[in-house]
This record gives structure tokens, C-alpha cells and sequence, in this order.
């Protein structure tokens, strides 16, 4: 049997917008006895039925909407069918399927539901008291739809705890092997399966990587040849250019490092605080085959770093920011800001007159018109002009719900920087 919630007569429209989470404070009445995991049907206050989903009884999500349909169960159909829906998506919008992001939670109709597909083997993130007790049936689901030989579950996102759930990692099916190497954009990288950070690699970046060939093929004092722009061999005879010098800052396992090597950059800067992260990147680049000559890795506080490159006068053709996410909670927004509009005006100083700032934020609790502003506000400080040529998002495989901002979490942008005064 099927529980019920009634919405209050006053409260935002929300679940009518497409979002789809029911807070506990636009809650009338509940039926009885319902506990963590039923399925309920969600009615506004006169008891029209908008939505079913899964009921939570002590977060502040107190439900989760999974259909919008009649049916009053959502069962092993609801799951199989809604897993394949999600894949089928991914097969018409991605050129290849065989490393993406299968599964995006709330977006594809799986509440907090995360899973990465690299080749043969997927990693499984379980957010949400929903699909916590359908671990088995889900696993199975995975490996028939998918068509993977083995999956395995990282599910130890702090965020768990907000749904009551403790952290939980291992093999979910099959022999699933410690890492993988993928392929994107022409470049190989290796994945920690077991290891990696969150689900092991960032397919969110995939089309961004590969948005920054036309800036970093050239140095910025060169005038370029239509002939050469989007080539991306390294076969030219020498002196017909030079390409640019790149500084990659929270540069990670090397994802805008190696793909500006690959299109033809120079040389490039990468800087992380990780050891671990610099030392999986130092073998990506040598599984890409780059001479060591044409990259330095870095260990280090990025601000201070930055900081002391400007003061050695350093300068730079493409600076690229892909920090990680400065606000984890709505609380830390403030200090974030100041974290951004700092990072962005040292980077600044740092690039050429006609050269290129490439920059990211992944912080959800930050929107994106604030981070715009906040960029601005450092070029306004830092008496430079920002010509916005490239703004976007995440990847075809992150589909955003239009009533969902959350969703819309990647800012990604591209500017030409030039002095001012």
C-alpha cells in the first residue's frame, strides 16, 4: 500500500516547476506508520496527486520524486526501465559510450544515483536512503543494461549522513580491477576504480578539455594559421609556430594539462596540493607520451605559488582555474567568494596582454551569475578587460533539470584578457 503526503496550501510551486525534492517544511499531513524507503504519493492540499517517490523520515528531503506517471509502485519495471531510458539518452548524445557518466541522479529520474561507466566496469555512488535497500537488485540492473562485467560502490560521500546512511565501498559485482585507462578526447588517462577521487574521474570537464585547442595552440604574440589551428599532430616543421605556455592551476590527475599538450601547447605549469593527484598525472603524461621537457609538475598551495610567480614576473599565454568546490554549504558562500575573487586576480596578473584565463567552479551553492560577477570584480581590481569568448556547462552525459538549479553546478568560461588603462 501506497502512503500519502499532502503538501500546505501555501508554499513555493516547486514540484509543479520540475523539482524534484519535497522539503519537510511544505509538509501538511503524512499517513501513518510510513517509514524510510516507501513509496509515497505527494498531493497538494486539496489531494490532486502530482508526483510518487520515497519517503524519508528524518532528512530535511523528506521526499524524493521518482515518477509522475499513475502507477503506484515503483518496482523492479519502474528501475530496469528507467536505467534503460537513462542509457539510451547517453547513446544518442554521446559520439561514445564507453567511458561517460551512465547515471545522474535526480536528473535522469534515479534519485541519488551515481554511476560512471568506464568500459567494462562501472562505479556505482548510492546517495540516498531511496535505493539504499535496493543495492542487489540495482547491481544486477547495472550489469545487464550497461552490458559491464563488474561494478563497484563508493558510496562515502560526506552527504550520506544527511540521509542517515554510513559509508559503504567494495565490489558490488563481478572482479572489478583496482584502475582503468580511458580514453577522451585522444587522450589516455588512468582511473583509480578503488582509489580515484569521488567516482574516479571527471567526465563533467570532457567537452570543456576539449574547448581550449584554439587558445593554447598559439602563443598569444602570434598571429595564427587557419592551416594549423585545430591540428592536432605534432608533425609540423619547426618554426611554423611556437604554441603556448600554459599555467594549469588545481591541475588534479592533469585533465587541461594534457589536453593542452595535445593541442599543441608549448609547455605547461601544473600545480596541485596532492602528491597522490601530481604522481597519477606524472603517469598520464607519460602513458600520452609527452616529452618530459614540455611539462613541470608543481606540489603546493596554489594562492601561494601564484603569488610568487608574480612576483618573479612570470607570464603566461592561458592561465586555466578548475578548483574544487570552494562552497560545500550554503554557510561557506561567503569565504568562497573571497576565495574566487583572490585566485582570479592573482591568475591575472599572470597572463599576457591577449592571452586566455580559463576557469571553472564546481560549487553548486555558488550560481552562476554571482561567480561571473565575482570574475569581474578581480579584473575591475586587477585593471584588466575580460572578453568573454567560450561560457558553458557540464557535458551532454549531466543533463540539467530546468526546475532543478542544483543541478547546474559547472560553470565554465574562456576570456581574453587584455590591460586596462
Amino acid at each position: 500500500m501506497t502512503g500519502e503526503v499532502r503538501l500546505k496550501k501555501e508554499r513555493r510551486r516547486r514540484l509543479e516547476s520540475g523539482h524534484p525534492w519535497v522539503y519537510r517544511s511544505e509538509i501538511e499531513t503524512v499517513t501513518p506508520d510510513i517509514a524510510t524507503g516507501d513509496v509515497v504519493k505527494v498531493c497538494n492540499h486539496q489531494g490532486h496527486p502530482l508526483a510518487y517517490g520515497f519517503y524519508h523520515t528524518e532528512s530535511q528531503i523528506a521526499v524524493r520524486i521518482a515518477s509522475y506517471g499513475s502507477a503506484t509502485t515503483l518496482g523492479t519495471h519502474w528501475l530496469r526501465s528507467t536505467v534503460a531510458e537513462a542509457w539510451q539518452r547517453r547513446r544518442r548524445l554521446l559520439a561514445s559510450t564507453q567511458s561517460c557518466r551512465a547515471i545522474y541522479g535526480e536528473a535522469d529520474g534515479l534519485p541519488g544515483l551515481i554511476v560512471d561507466k568506464y568500459g567494462e566496469t562501472a562505479v556505482v555512488q548510492i546517495l540516498s536512503a531511496a535505493l539504499e535497500g535496493r543495492r542487489e537488485e540495482l547491481a544486477l540492473v547495472l550489469a545487464d543494461v550497461l552490458k559491464v562485467t563488474s561494478l563497484y560502490e563508493r558510496s562515502d560521500a560526506p552527504t550520506r549522513k544527511l540521509e542517515g546512511l554510513l559509508p559503504r565501498t567494495g565490489p558490488l559485482f563481478g572482479d572489478p580491477p583496482p584502475e582503468v585507462w580511458i580514453i577522451e578526447n585522444g587522450v589516455r588517462f588512468c582511473v583509480g576504480i578503488t582509489d580515484g577521487q569521488k567516482t574516479g574521474h571527471f567526465f563533467d570537464q570532457r567537452d570543456n578539455h576539449a574547448a581550449i585547442a584554439p587558445y593554447v595552440r598559439f602563443a598569444s604574440d602570434e598571429t595564427p594559421r587557419p592551416d594549423l589551428r585545430f591540428r592536432e599532430d605534432s608533425e609540423e616543421a619547426p618554426g611554423l609556430r611556437r604554441g603556448a605556455r600554459v599555467l594549469d592551476v588545481f591541475c588534479h590527475t592533469g585533465g587541461f594539462a594534457l589536453h593542452a599538450l595535445r593541442y599543441g601547447a608549448r609547455h605547461v605549469q601544473a600545480i596541485d596540493s596532492s602528491e597522490r593527484a601530481l604522481i597519477q598525472a606524472e603517469r598520464n603524461f607519460e602513458a600520452n607520451g609527452f616529452a618530459q621537457e614540455r611539462f613541470e609538475l608543481i606540489e603546493g598551495d596554489a594562492f601561494a605559488i601564484l603569488r610568487d610567480f608574480a612576483e618573479q614576473g612570470e607570464q603566461y599565454d592561458v592561465v586555466v582555474l578548475d578548483p574544487p568546490a570552494f562552497a560545500k554549504s550554503k554557510a561557506a558562500v561567503e569565504g568562497a567568494l573571497r576565495g574566487y575573487k583572490d585566485i582570479h586576480l592573482r591568475a591575472l596578473r599572470l597572463i599576457k596582454a591577449g592571452g586566455y584565463l580559463v576557469t571553472a567552479s564546481c560549487s553548486s551553492h555558488v550560481d552562476r551569475e554571482t561567480w561571473l560577477m565575482t570574475i569581474r570584480d578581480a579584473a575591475q581590481d586587477g585593471h584588466k578587460l575580460l572578453r568573454c569568448e567560450v561560457q558553458r556547462g557540464a557535458g551532454p552525459d549531466h543533463p540539467v533539470l530546468l526546475g532543478m538549479p542544483e543541478n547546474d553546478y559547472l560553470k565554465f568560461a574562456v576570456f581574453e584578457v587584455r590591460p586596462r588603462g
